[in-house]
């Protein structure tokens, strides 16, 4: 079965950094578009960044834009977000999702949080 297991959260100051993973098994992960999603506290599901098949294409949302870096090891079938100068407003919970099938698969998440 498809299986998504994000990892590398924590709690941090303003202005860290932290690079969260996502380990995937159960599906052919070189063939999928792969995201980040995220979920404030109290608020709906925000889509963060996604990445090309290959790696080739790396798209952001406005507020990730030149402090967030996503990649990808097709090899070892993971998915990297890279965080950068975070902010308050970063604090959620983060996840890595793909969707085939009709479906959109999502892990349990890692929980960012960013307090001074």
């Amino acid at each position: 079965q498809v299986q998504l297991v994000e990892s590398g959260g924590g709690l941090v100051q303003p202005g860290d950094s932290l690079r969260l993973s996502c380990a995937t098994s159960g599906f052919s992960f070189s063939t999928y578009v792969m995201n980040w999603v995220r979920q404030a506290p109290g608020k709906g599901l925000e889509w963060v960044s996604g990445i090309s098949r290959g790696g080739g294409v790396k798209t952001y949302e406005d507020f990730a834009k030149g402090r967030f870096t996503i990649s990808r090891d097709n090899a070892k079938n993971t998915l990297s977000l890279q965080m950068n100068a975070l902010k308050s407003s970063d604090t959620a919970v983060y996840y890595c999702s793909v969707s085939f099938d009709g479906t959109t698969y999502r892990g349990q998440g890692t929980q960012v949080t960013v307090s001074s």
